[in-house]
């Protein structure tokens, strides 16, 4: 027997699949919300590497002051240091050790490392630039 007329209008007004298509429409938004987080950690954890560098780098410029290291052997320290990132694309900027002035005490040298970044979320670069981090240090 077939159903009555208002209880077929009922069950047009029924709500049994409205939670199904609320969640397909918001589970894109969640999946690309989770991406990001997770491209910008991943970014967060270049510039703590890219700041590691910087200072281990900077380290061994001080002692390249007394050791007579070149610059070069003090740009392997920072690729060295950032071993987990691309060395082609890393950049070491430093103040030439060997250079007389920097020989006295209480002098101080600077050590720029800088990285790009790019934060994609779905192919779509949210965010991008030049992670940078200076470190100076002192001769004592």
């Amino acid at each position: 027997m077939p159903k009555p007329l208002n209880n077929r209008i009922e069950s047009l007004r029924g709500e049994h699949g409205q939670a199904v298509v609320e969640f397909a429409l918001v589970v894109p938004l969640l999946i690309a919300l989770l991406l990001g987080i997770v491209q910008a950690g991943v970014a967060f954890n270049h510039y703590v590497t890219v700041t590691d560098a910087a200072r281990a780098a900077a380290r061994r410029a001080i002692t390249a002051r007394i050791s007579g290291l070149t610059v070069a052997d003090i740009t392997a320290a920072a690729q060295s240091a950032a071993s987990d990132l691309d060395s082609t694309k890393l950049g070491v900027t430093v103040s030439d050790p060997t250079d007389p002035t920097f020989s006295t005490s209480g002098s101080t040298l600077t050590v720029t490392v800088t990285y790009p970044y790019s934060i994609n979320v779905l192919g779509w670069a949210v965010s991008s630039g030049t992670l940078s981090s200076s470190m100076t240090d002192r001769l004592e």
